[in-house]
């Protein structure tokens, strides 16, 4: 068929130049059946394994094996934290990510910034990797440059020894047994590459939930009715129908008018069709993530189409802002970039242990005991029509979210006793996953699946194991907490940190804080509230020392500082820009020196750090006998207070 019949015949009737009316688009799209593998609808189990045997005869593709510890499919920012935490903890991983970067929707490709905990209302954010990103980013990269935090995120995947990276490969077929996965089998066709992969453990990041489907875990799409949870949020629209994809565009404000001709085939837009759309200036540099459909299609089979009537509408938004006389402050604004990778909000979910909803979301996640992630964000549902939706708002906000913790059990498949998921593909009712889907939650879910994952294989356990040992959940726990992830009502408990049993005293104390809050096990303070951190003049080169009773052995000390709370984010959105620190954080502490008395009386300095942009510092040394520890501040990144959350010291 050629191209002007195909679209002749698409449901999306693409290059057309007046908007069609909502009730113009296809009927939402037929479920596959939990039952079935939905990318190969008429084959089956058996039509798989086919395709793999001739996949592994085709003459230019050599064939690799790789064999690790942990799997992680997806390099979004929940498979990027899933790989690093992972790696960290002594585990070899193979990341797969099939674009030829990372990120997922906070990429270059479709420049998504990440979202998540609302830092300015509640003074912190989700902690953890994510954090350490953001610190990176805005320390390197104060230009926001798509490109370069690419780049960042790349670095700091390759920088781990325990990661290897595959780029532009594909997960596409499992092989396993009654409960596990046993191998998993991808694909690189820019190095003509088959991978078969064994790992222990598997986490499923890639979003569309690619590796469990493959496996045949039973999965979760679309909308739920209300009576499926009895959640009232439910029924927004119908049964079965999704949030859509997102194109966004860019434009860089010119010394001079720039004109724009539309394309023959862009949307012809009417005041009506943009009655609950408004174009504000934000949107003018940042684009517009109301450009949106898919919901009641298939956002993987009909991606294409998809892409193909998401341009004419990209194209028909700017014309209407430059040549419809309306917005006289585009005048010389001209598109920077396109994208051309839609931005996928919803597929599937895979079914766990538990599956979380919108009671859990406003005050039941107290009641978890095996918490290990936090979010924050409102439960933010879309139209399924989406940008056709023209006689309703583009988007629904319900809840009035604060904060609430995600429980462990969402992150396990119910059906393998070795595959977790990370990202928007948890367990979670429709409803739970409009608030759960947004980039920083899901990195610190990512987190939290890594690190579960390698815990796993230190006690040679399932997750369900783990999970239900009390102990070792505690461990999993501690070991979030100390890599700074942020877990509500959790506090450090840790036996190895000798600091919790120290006397804590300090040159000066401000603010209403007190040097022993550097010990009380929690890191987090509403806004101008000083119970959890020691809060002192910088100006006054203040320190703050532990002693102890009897010398304790110690080889590694753990600071973690105040990073701020404004909103840190890789962004074009100029609302979001204003209210950032571009490069290191005010509030962090720079220069610093760590120096002990030893168990004879003699003191000797640790460790001199000058040009500190980190949040969560680690410093090592020969293991020593000491009685006392002392942290000597002589400057910060700009903030008139010195501020410390938390001091660990272990052997």
């Amino acid at each position: 068929m050629d191209r002007r019949k195909f679209f002749g015949v698409s449901a999306f009737s693409g290059y057309v130049l007046a908007v069609k009316a909502p009730q113009t688009l296809a009927s939402p799209i037929d479920l596959p059946k939990a039952s079935t593998i939905p990318f190969v609808s008429g084959r089956g189990i058996d039509g798989l394994k086919k395709d793999y045997m001739r996949m592994l005869r085709e003459p230019l593709m050599c064939d690799e094996e790789l064999d690790c510890d942990i799997l992680v499919a997806g390099g979004g920012l929940a498979g990027i934290s899933a790989a690093i935490s992972a790696a960290r903890h002594g585990k070899k991983v193979v990341l797969v990510q099939d674009r030829t970067r990372l990120g997922g929707n906070a990429s270059s490709e479709i420049k998504m910034h990440p979202l998540g905990v609302n830092s300015p209302r509640l003074g912190w954010r989700e902690g953890g990797i994510i954090e350490e990103l953001k610190l990176e980013n805005a320390k390197r990269n104060p230009q926001l440059s798509w490109e370069m935090w690419d780049f960042i995120l790349y670095d700091k995947c390759v920088s781990e020894p325990n990661i290897r990276l595959l780029l532009e490969t594909s997960v596409c077929g499992v092989r396993k047994g009654k409960r596990k996965i046993k191998c998993a089998y991808a694909r690189c066709d820019q190095s003509r590459t088959n991978y078969k992969i064994y790992a222990k453990q598997y986490i499923d990041a890639t979003g569309d939930s690619r590796l469990a489907l493959e496996a045949g875990a039973e999965f979760m799409a679309g909308r739920d009715t209300p009576e499926t949870y009895g959640e009232s949020f439910s029924g927004y629209d119908p049964q079965g129908t999704r949030q859509g994809s997102t194109l966004i565009f860019t434009s860089r404000l010119h010394d001079r008018p720039m004109p724009f001709i539309a394309p023959k085939w862009a949307k012809k837009l009417r005041p009506e069709d943009m009655k609950f759309k408004g174009i504000n200036y934000d949107g003018l540099s940042y684009g517009y993530w109301w450009i949106e459909l898919g919901g009641v299609y298939d956002a993987i089979k009909d991606n294409e189409r998809l892409r193909f009537e998401l341009l004419s509408i990209v194209m028909g938004v700017w014309d209407y802002i430059k040549n419809s006389g309306k917005f006289p402050e585009a005048r010389n604004r001209a598109i920077e970039s396109i994208g051309m990778l839609p931005g996928r909000r919803e597929t599937f979910r895979i079914k766990g242990d538990y599956i979380m909803k919108q009671g859990d979301i406003m005050g039941d996640w107290r009641k978890f005991d095996d918490a290990v992630a936090v979010g924050g964000w409102n439960m933010d549902d879309h139209p399924a029509e989406g940008f056709y939706a023209t006689n309703r708002a583009p988007a629904r906000h319900k809840g009035n979210v604060k904060f609430y913790n995600i429980p462990f059990s969402v992150l396990r498949s119910k059906d393998f006793d070795n595959l977790m998921m990370a990202g928007r593909n948890i367990s979670c009712s429709h409803v739970a996953f409009t608030s759960t889907r947004v980039m920083c939650t899901c990195a610190a879910v990512g987190q939290a699946a890594g690190t579960a994952a390698a815990l796993c294989l230190d006690f040679d356990c399932t997750p369900r194991e783990l999970s239900a040992d009390k102990s070792k959940l505690n461990t999993l726990q501690q070991l979030l907490l100390r890599d700074d992830q942020t877990i509500l009502g959790v506090a450090n408990n840790d036996p190895a940190d000798y600091a919790r049993s120290a006397k804590v005293s300090a040159s000066e104390s401000i603010d209403g804080s007190s040097p022993q809050n550097i010990i009380s096990g929690v890191n987090l303070d509403k806004p101008k509230e000083n119970k959890n951190r020691w809060v002192a003049s910088a100006a006054s080169k203040p320190w703050i020392q532990l002693d102890w009773d009897s010398p304790r052995i110690v080889s590694n000390v753990q600071l973690i500082f105040d990073s701020g709370c404004s909103i840190l984010a890789q962004s074009n959105s100029q609302s979001v820009i204003k209210n950032m620190a571009l490069g290191s954080q005010p509030s962090i502490v720079r220069d610093f020196t760590l120096s002990a008395v030893l168990a004879d009386g003699s003191k000797k300095e640790l460790a001199a750090v000058k040009d500190n942009y980190s949040k969560l510092v680690r410093l090592n040394f020969a293991a020593e006998k000491i009685r006392a520890l002392r942290l000597n501040i002589l400057a910060t990144n700009g903030s008139p207070k010195a501020i410390v959350k938390e001091i660990r010291a272990m052997s």
